[in-house]
């Protein structure tokens, strides 16, 4: 007979069932021979002799017509496992076995469908002969590798064996297929009537360089349009994911979440098979990268239809939240002339953001220094007062030493530049889980890389900014002192605006929002000034909000302004 090739594969065996080969349709190699015989002979199934695959409507159950050779041996001479027990009988696996797979939502169907065993085996964890469960690895119709499994969930894979995935035989004429992380997953999959999944070997490690058994099954995958990545949500997994993609192509992957379970076995035994099927159809593609459709935010458009925009958060100030509020992964540009209070108004909003929200925040803070008074400063406005001599090594002191400890982190360098301050603010997210990074001022922040062209340096450096506070989702503030001000007719020195910064311009195109603070010396009250937002949602452009500063605590005090339209006062 000459050679056949489907789906890439030179045929072993051809209509390995013995069915009509000139028929579309006909009987179940699954299922007609336990059927009543009046009824097996009924032509239940479809065959697709093309893709060579097979799809029985009575059973649910898909299968392949012929076997298939693979394209290119192996260089290196594996050793071949052999399998002792027969797989078509049920005794395949003990009740015993079967009440345990039972309680994972596994049917004794499955074991045998996809050939589970069990027997002794000598296990290096416990260095001695233990029974265990075999899962078995087909390739090419042969029993290429086997895992085994004890009672205390250690495992090994067969000495010498070829690595390859488990199932992959299973996804030979379909043109997608399924890959989990593990091999009751591969089970619990087929229970739900996917059959064309398949499970890497050995889990999912944080070093994914080495897939071999991806080398050794890589033609597995050539014809298929559909590749659902299904594995774990956790670190490891997330690894394996990326680079899967990477080597299978963003093109053809598409992924697969399971809410709030770790993975397929889980979510069956939680949700049920059906559920399983429903959310495994549901896989989304891997988003191309810098290009959104609408299927990529299609839950966050849902949200805005149902519910309009999120509230921003806010500081606990009442007067200025009436003005202002933000969301996280942006940036806010504070200014005002020297001495105005930029930076213990800045103080005074993280304080509020940690009340609030359990926020922490880190200061690259040059010119607040020396860092002990800084850390005064915040436990002041923690304490709401001054602490005194007495209060040292007391209860109160101790719960606001130990609050403002966990919750406050000051970056100390002897020479500050933005890329450094922004490499240990990545530190401060994933050790310490900050939400905030103050910069102030920028000017002592200095990006050595930087263009010698004001507005080009400016645009690049708060762009690196954007860029840190989106993709770690934190707020950043940055202080920035305006160039040298005037004074006005009445001698007071004029208030500055955003333009009024070195390269101003980009300063206000760029910053989500922009706020002045403003000390007026005569009243003694200082105002905190909306100098822009970047959603109108957010507040109000041009609004103000007036504040008596308590020097005990060091705290803003809402104050509302004299009445300065010339309305005559009650007293008058």
């Amino acid at each position: 007979m000459q050679e056949i090739e489907i789906n890439g594969f030179a045929i072993d065996k051809f209509n390995t069932h013995e069915l009509d080969a000139s028929a579309k349709q006909g009987t179940c190699p699954v299922c007609s021979h336990d059927r009543k015989p009046k009824n097996q002979k009924a032509k239940c199934a479809s065959y697709d002799w093309e893709r060579g695959l097979g799809t029985c409507h009575n059973c649910n159950k898909s299968f392949q017509l012929h076997t298939y050779k693979r394209k290119g041996k192996a260089e290196k001479v594996y050793v071949k496992p052999i399998i002792k027990t027969n797989p078509e009988r049920p005794e395949f696996v003990s009740d015993k076995v079967i009440e345990w797979f039972n309680t994972r939502g596994i049917s004794a169907q499955t074991l045998i469908d996809l050939n589970v065993s069990e027997g002794p085996e000598w296990m290096p964890q416990t260095g001695k002969t233990e029974n265990v469960i075999k899962f078995n690895y087909f390739m090419g119709g042969e029993l290429t590798n086997v895992k085994y499994r004890d009672g205390r969930k250690n495992f090994k894979l067969f000495k010498g064996a070829e690595k390859v995935f488990y199932n992959i035989d299973s996804i030979v004429g379909y043109e997608y297929c399924v890959i989990v992380e593990g091999e009751m997953d591969v089970l619990a999959l087929h229970e739900a009537g996917i059959t064309n999944a398949i499970s890497v070997p050995n889990g999912a490690t944080l070093n994914t360089n080495n897939l071999d058994y991806l080398d050794s099954c890589i033609d597995y995958f050539e014809d298929k349009d559909k590749i659902i990545l299904a594995v774990d949500s956790d670190e490891a997994g997330q690894a394996l994911q990326t680079e899967l993609i990477r080597r299978l192509g963003s093109e053809v992957c598409y992924i697969t979440t399971f809410e709030d379970c770790k993975d397929a076995n889980e979510y069956l035994l939680k949700y049920g098979k059906e559920r399983l099927s429903e959310r495994i159809s549901k896989s989304k593609p891997v988003p191309l990268e810098n290009v959104t459709t609408f299927r990529d935010v299609e839950d966050e458009v849902t949200d805005f239809v149902r519910n309009g925009f999120k509230p921003g958060f806010q500081v606990g100030l009442q007067n200025f939240d009436d003005i202002f509020s933000t969301y996280t992964g942006q940036f806010i540009t504070v200014t005002g002339i020297p001495s105005s209070g930029k930076s213990d108004f800045v103080d005074q909003m993280v304080v509020g953001y940690n009340a609030n929200y359990g926020w922490k925040t880190a200061f690259a803070s040059p010119e607040n220094q020396p860092t002990y008074l800084h850390a005064h400063k915040l436990m002041r406005k923690t304490w709401q007062g001054m602490p005194t001599r007495d209060d040292i090594g007391g209860d109160r002191w101790n719960q606001i030493a130990d609050h403002c400890n966990s919750n406050y982190f000051h970056i100390d360098m002897e020479r500050y530049t933005l890329d450094s301050v922004l490499k240990k603010g990545a530190e401060l997210v994933k050790r310490k889980g900050i939400k905030c990074l103050v910069i102030d001022p920028f000017n002592k922040v200095r990006d050595l890389g930087g263009s010698d062209d004001v507005n080009r340096y400016t645009m690049e450096y708060l762009s690196k900014i954007e860029i840190f506070a989106k993709k770690y989702d934190v707020l950043v503030f940055i202080v920035a002192h305006p160039t040298k001000m005037y004074k006005t007719q009445d001698g007071k020195i004029e208030e500055p605006t955003m333009y009024n910064i070195k390269g101003g311009g980009e300063w206000y195109d760029a910053s989500y929002h922009g706020i002045l603070v403003h000390r007026d010396y005569e009243a003694k009250t200082v105002k905190a000034k909306v100098l822009k937002v970047k959603f109108q949602n957010l507040g109000e452009n041009g609004a103000e909000a007036h504040f008596k500063w308590e020097p005990k605590s060091g705290c803003f005090i809402p104050h509302e302004p004299l009445n300065i339209t010339g309305d005559k006062m009650p007293w008058e």
